[in-house]
């Protein structure tokens, strides 16, 4: 029974206040109306009056004033005093002062909903998750005459344990405060009704925004949802996920959004489920049937650009006449990514379709010209871009192997993540290693393969053989139904379109030639290195947090690699085309060989704290007293000890030279017996950390002992078991119900009565 937990942050902590007993802001299971009694808020950040506003500064100042205030409130874990007391109590006094300062064009109704309820989620392996008694902050700003339907958009001032979680999710909400009170000042009426959902029980693993969307009655009248949510520490804000189908909600995006940050290229991604996590969207989606967006912010440097963007996108849903219609534009995907945040591309993805076939229709045609000629040159021409193609194919192999050995290496002697903090590191040591790689294969086959061929034929060829492999690409990518595509079809289309005629006109290796060539590379090329850049911010905080069993550098390098092979693509053709590659390769394999020692020598300490590009080492603390017991319900093995967990595959290497009780003489194998590898994990995510140490120490005494008895063992029809059981302790509580009969794989809980806030079964 875990008793307490930290968890290492490099948040500053805000001052805490302890709620006193009589504090509860509604009575349980209580709606509507003012508080009954307020609890004490905490102080607010130097210079911030009531409304959140910071003396002397602009209303846009808003937000920061609110996220200061909620953040110094402290960690807020769901059943805490200080997520169901104060962070409430809090909310309610913002949103009063926000209504009496509304302009009559609105009206404003305020709910506190306390659910409880069930559902089923397949989300890290599946499980059953039953919830009691949460808490849901909930405004609808409605126009003063009402409106039948509304736009939904959604936060969570939850946090994770011992931490003020400024960025997951208390900014979000700081800038739907101030959305709020944008909006209710304006003296232009809205159409649809805007429901701001500030709920309470996101890190339990959707709970609150279940007890939502299934329960709540003004669930019903919503058509659409924007769902605001962080999975990181730096960078903008981007539109994660959109749908399930409904193009209007991007073409909504495109409109209305100031600062677009969107692609599909991310939601494929992270609904290809490669990321460990999931959100709200989810649960609007598949239990509620709502079209929406998932917007990621990226921590509150972002906050007004955020502001800015779903401001406009919630004002234009809630004055469009799709909204009240939107089941009759929910037909279709879209092809939609942004331009270097200038302007959003979009169009539909049947319209992308067709687009992709004609053109990899045309490379084909184009590519056919090898076999309109005589039958011996043909065969001859044949021969030689077939082997182009093939050893294109095998650099790109020899080149992975290379590079990820590196990178096993690397991971091996213990300096994993040396680029976390500065990323240029694993430009320097894994993307000079590609580049080195390929240039040298090529260089090879070019001396030894093809030592009496024609230079510029070899350079026609190659290029011939890229564009075969990336419409290749693309008509198998169209083909499995991904709007990804794309990016294929820029790869095909302009080198079709402009490298066609640069070889046919200034055919040779001379400087018009280049800069001819690098004119019709120019798009593709400056487009797949904003896209790289757009999934480096999104992968690379994750992998501090990815847990033990992944090597980060490998993955890494594995898609350093993949975006070397692309942007080298066509540019192998000039390793045949230019005299000497020799002062390249020294070059290359110099830069890489320095790195390499510098990464070996750990001067590139992979974390830092450093307020305005943070990125801690995350450590899982937990003082805990284990109870084991056999089937018949007899105490088997009793220890305590503080459970030790590093979050990523460093385990806790950097941490163990400074505190001496902490080495291998305490790591603990997983139990694979036991559930949860017998650790008392409140998630089941046991299987991505598998390293962790147990420092024994004294044993947990809480305030009120856990009681556990099983009252009774009834076998009931179809080989299903009834157990009734007891279970009384603390007030937060977190009761895990693992199915031991294997031909099971459901889970029922008929009957509970519970005072606790998250209660899980899985199977």
């Amino acid at each position: 029974r875990a008793a307490a937990a930290a968890v290492a942050v490099c948040f500053r902590r805000g001052p805490r206040r302890e709620a006193r007993s009589g504090d509860l802001a509604l009575p349980p299971g209580g709606r509507t109306g003012e508080p009954r009694c307020r609890a004490p808020l905490p102080r607010p950040a130097a210079g911030v009056g009531a409304a959140g506003v910071r003396a002397g500064r602009p209303a846009g100042w808003r937000s920061r004033g609110y996220l200061d205030n909620i953040t110094a409130i402290g960690p807020r874990t769901v059943g805490s005093p200080e997520n169901e007391v104060l962070a409430v109590n809090y909310l309610l006094e913002q949103i009063r002062a926000i209504e009496r300062e509304s302009t009559d064009a609105h009206k404003i109704s305020v709910d506190i909903q306390r659910p409880t309820g069930s559902f089923s989620i397949d989300f890290l392996g599946g499980f059953t998750s039953y919830y009691a008694n949460i808490t849901n902050v909930i405004v609808k700003l409605d126009p003063r005459n009402g409106a039948e339907y509304a736009v939904l958009s959604n936060c969570h001032f939850d946090s994770v344990p011992n931490t003020p979680g400024a960025s997951d999710d208390a900014v979000s909400c700081a800038v739907m405060l101030e959305i709020l009170n944008t909006l209710s000042k304006s003296s232009e009426p809205l159409q649809h009704a805007v429901i701001f959902l500030f709920n309470g029980a996101e890190e339990n693993i959707l709970q609150a925004s279940h007890g939502f969307i299934t329960q709540h009655e003004w669930a019903k009248s919503i058509r659409a949802f924007i769902n605001l949510e962080a999975a990181g520490v730096g960078g903008k804000e981007l539109v994660f996920q959109t749908g399930p189908e409904n193009p209007w909600l991007v073409q909504a995006y495109v409109v209305a959004a100031k600062h677009p940050f969107a692609s599909v290229v991310a939601q494929e991604i992270f609904q290809s489920g490669i990321i460990p996590a999931d959100t709200d969207f989810r649960i609007y989606r598949d239990f509620g049937n709502v079209p929406g967006m998932f917007s990621e912010d990226l921590f509150c440097v972002s906050a007004f650009l955020i502001g800015d963007n779903i401001l406009a996108v919630l004002k234009y849903l809630a004055t469009s006449d799709k909204l009240a219609k939107s089941f009759e534009y929910r037909h279709g995907n879209v092809v939609f990514f942004d331009v270097l945040g200038l302007f959003v591309v979009a169009y539909p993805a049947r319209v992308g379709t067709i687009m992709n076939y004609i053109t990899a229709a045309t490379a084909f045609l184009y590519l056919s010209k090898k076999l309109l000629q005589p039958k011996t040159r043909a065969i001859h021409n044949l021969k030689n871009f077939f082997t182009a193609f093939g050893l294109t194919l095998a650099s790109w192999v020899c080149t992975l192997v290379t590079v990820l050995l590196v990178a096993v290496f690397v991971s091996v002697i213990g300096r994993s993540l040396s680029w976390y903090t500065h990323f240029y590191v694993s430009v320097f040591l894994y993307g000079t290693a590609a580049v080195a790689k390929l240039v040298l294969v090529h260089t090879l086959a070019k001396k030894f393969f093809y030592k009496n061929t024609n230079e510029q034929y070899l350079g026609d060829t190659f290029f011939d053989a890229s564009l075969m492999i990336w419409s290749l690409a693309l008509a198998m990518i169209t083909r499995m139904g991904l709007c990804s595509a794309f990016i294929c079809m820029l790869w095909v289309a302009f080198p079709l379109l402009l490298c066609v005629y640069v070889l046919l006109s200034f055919y040779g290796a001379t400087v018009k030639f280049v800069m001819m060539y690098m004119l019709g590379m120019f798009v593709p090329y400056l487009y797949m290195m904003y896209l790289s850049w757009t999934v480096f911010e999104m992968f690379t905080p994750i992998m501090g947090r990815s847990g033990s069993e992944i090597l980060p550098d490998v993955v890494l390098a594995g898609f350093i690699v993949v975006i070397t092979m692309i942007l080298s693509s066509y540019f192998i053709n000039f390793i045949y085309l230019v005299k000497s590659t020799k002062t390249t390769l020294i070059t290359l394999s110099t830069v890489f060989v320095v790195t390499l020692i510098l990464v070996c020598s750990g001067i590139f300490f992979p974390y830092s704290s450093d307020a305005a590009n943070p990125k801690p080492k995350r450590v899982f603390l937990q003082h805990t007293s284990r109870r084991f017991h056999d089937l018949g319900g007899n105490v088997v093995k009793s220890d305590s000890g503080i459970w030790i967990n590093g979050f990523d595959y460093n385990g806790i290497s950097h941490i163990t030279p400074h505190v001496p009780e902490i080495n291998d003489t305490i790591r603990t194998p997983c139990e694979e017996q036991a559930p949860f590898c017998g650790l008392p994990w409140i998630l089941p995510v046991h299987f991505m950390f598998r390293k962790n140490w147990y420092l024994p120490a004294t044993e947990i005494f809480p305030k009120s002992p856990i009681h556990f008895k099983v009252l009774s063992k009834e076998l009931m029809p179809w080989n299903s078991v009834r157990l009734s059981f007891e279970l009384s302790g603390e007030s937060l509580l977190y009761l895990h119900l693992l199915i031991h009969y294997p031909c099971l794989c459901r889970s029922q809980v008929d009957s509970v009565q519970v005072v606790s806030r998250g209660w899980y079964t899985s199977c």
